[in-house]
């Protein structure tokens, strides 16, 4: 892997371009933050602090091609009972900084063990994550039960269901790096948060540009497919766990997803969310922060 100044970007131009969009955005964190560039070996993450300082600590993953931004519909109500730490996914758009390619789930759980230790988290994490870091999480979950105190899945990509071709075919022209494209994509997958109202609606149009400068500033890289977990080894999580989807989910059948995992692992807490789709953090986001809430303090 070829490593620039300017690495993971494109140039020192594409650089600057995506920063500047990235503080536009940084700007509307809606409570006091502090934030960190953590070293591992898998390269540089960064993460946003916000929540007392004694209080419990809180991990929160966001989705693909994002960063830590994407919860600052939530933050404000998570950071009022936990030491929240919104991380910038190593691999994803966001501050942080990769070294190498990543291959598989065991280096988005080593990378995210080796985070936990350099933050001092020790055990009792309550994890959090969101459609691709969802799918993160649980894996994290299965590795490394004994450090989680409870775990949260917001419509995990795949994990439960393979993701739609539909959702596959509309994400691939969101490699051509036009702005069309971005917003399409986006006003789709977030139709509910578009159509809720003017503050929702001028949310996912701040993202849209948030992608379109993403996709043409970062260099491309290796994905790793968020796959469908075994029976077996849904059936084995043994971290308390609550699923939430929205009922217009895009990524796949929220109902058939529902019932596979009350199939084969009752143990996991499921519930639908109504009136929102893969936007569920942002078109109801009142609700599913009062059920996270409410699972967390349980």
């Amino acid at each position: 892997m070829t490593v620039s100044p300017y690495h993971p970007f494109r140039s020192e131009k594409a650089r600057q371009r995506f920063l500047g969009v990235y503080q536009q955005g940084a700007e509307k964190w809606p409570v006091p933050s502090t934030t960190r560039m953590v070293e591992t070996s898998f390269g540089q993450t960064f993460v946003r602090v916000s929540g007392p300082p004694d209080a419990p600590p809180l991990v929160l993953l966001h989705g693909i091609d994002g960063n830590s931004l994407q919860w600052i519909p939530n933050i404000k109500a998570l950071s009022g009972y936990f030491r929240a730490y919104a991380v910038d996914g190593i691999y994803d758009c966001g501050l942080s900084v990769y070294a190498r390619f990543f291959e598989g789930p065991e280096d988005f759980t080593s990378w995210l063990d080796e985070l936990f230790d350099a933050l001092e988290l020790k055990n009792k994490i309550r994890l959090v994550g969101l459609s691709y870091g969802g799918w993160q999480a649980i894996h994290y979950a299965l590795r490394f039960p004994q450090r989680l105190g409870k775990l949260v899945l917001l419509a995990p990509a795949g994990t439960v269901l393979p993701i739609r071709l539909i959702w596959l075919v509309r994400a691939a022209f969101c490699a051509i790096p036009v702005r069309y494209f971005a917003r399409s994509f986006i006003y789709w997958i977030l139709q509910d948060a578009v159509r809720k109202d003017e503050t929702t609606r001028k949310m996912v149009d701040e993202w849209v540009e948030f992608s379109y400068a993403a996709m043409r500033s970062f260099k491309p890289r290796r994905l790793v497919n968020p796959a469908v977990l075994k029976d077996e080894e849904l059936r084995s999580l043994r971290v308390p766990a609550l699923f939430l989807v929205g009922e217009n989910e895009k990524l796949y059948s929220a109902r058939k997803a529902i019932r596979r995992l009350n199939r084969v692992a009752p143990q996991i807490k499921t519930e639908l969310i109504p009136g929102a789709g893969h936007d569920l953090t942002i078109a109801r986001a009142e609700m599913v922060n009062r059920k996270i809430l409410e699972f967390l303090l349980s």
